[in-house]
């Protein structure tokens, strides 16, 4: 189900130049949005999560995405003791080994926006490390445990 069918939706208007508009049914078809309306939201919603993460204190949830040289001297210990540093926001991780000593990890984690992209940073500034990135969602995991 997506957003346009959640809850109460309010109607609004906007003016666009035709080349913007053009631009725009391209891509609705491009990517299969039903409708222009839901590729609307999704990027309001986009830029919303990205105006958030900037503030920096709600708490977010995301992936850390990280793709590095598994051959590299204790790079997999120094990520893993990362992890385990910041346990209160990392929730999970997986790993899958791919070619030419590649590894991809990817990181869920759950904290501050400011938190998180400390964290991610300090991962992908590892050596070793090929290409990482921090993608955050305004949407919040629900208590790990019931007594949380």
């Amino acid at each position: 189900m997506n957003d346009l069918n959640r809850g109460a939706l309010s109607r609004i208007s906007i003016s666009l130049p035709s080349r913007l508009l053009a631009e725009l049914d391209k891509m609705v078809l491009k990517r299969g949005f039903d409708s222009r309306s839901q590729a609307i939201v999704e990027m309001i919603n986009q830029q919303l999560v990205e105006h958030k993460s900037d503030l920096g204190f709600d708490v977010m949830a995301g992936t850390i995405n990280l793709v590095y040289d598994h051959s590299t001297t204790n790079l997999q210990k120094e990520l893993a003791d990362l992890q385990h540093k910041y346990i209160d926001e990392v929730i999970s991780s997986l790993h899958v080994h791919l070619m030419d000593n590649q590894t991809m990890e990817v990181i869920l984690v759950q904290g501050p926006a400011t938190k998180l992209q400390m964290i991610a940073d300090q991962m992908i500034s590892c050596s070793g490390v090929i290409t990482g990135r921090l993608q955050l969602t305004t949407t919040q995991m629900p208590p790990l445990h019931p007594l949380t």
